[in-house]
């Protein structure tokens, strides 16, 4: 992962000092998304191993109560 934000760095800098070419402009937004995927999952793990007291006195984790409310977390809506 750190190679991939040296790499993103690098192109961030090298667009502002004068222009990518096109084939760095897809490398650069394939590193972004993939970064953000990346990112999001690990987001995700960690919340899924947070645990609620409910007010019954049982512990759920984030993961269960989410699936067991048949929510998708991911999308919210408006």
């Amino acid at each position: 992962m750190d190679e991939m934000i040296k790499r993103i760095n690098e192109l961030y800098h090298k667009s502002q000092a004068g222009g990518l070419t096109e084939q760095e402009k897809e490398e650069q937004m394939k590193l972004r998304r993939e970064y953000v995927a990346k990112f999001r999952n690990n987001l995700r793990a960690q919340l899924d191993n947070i645990d609620f007291l409910e007010a019954d006195g049982t512990i759920t984790s984030a993961g269960e109560r989410s699936q067991a409310k048949g929510k998708d977390t991911h999308k919210r809506e408006k």
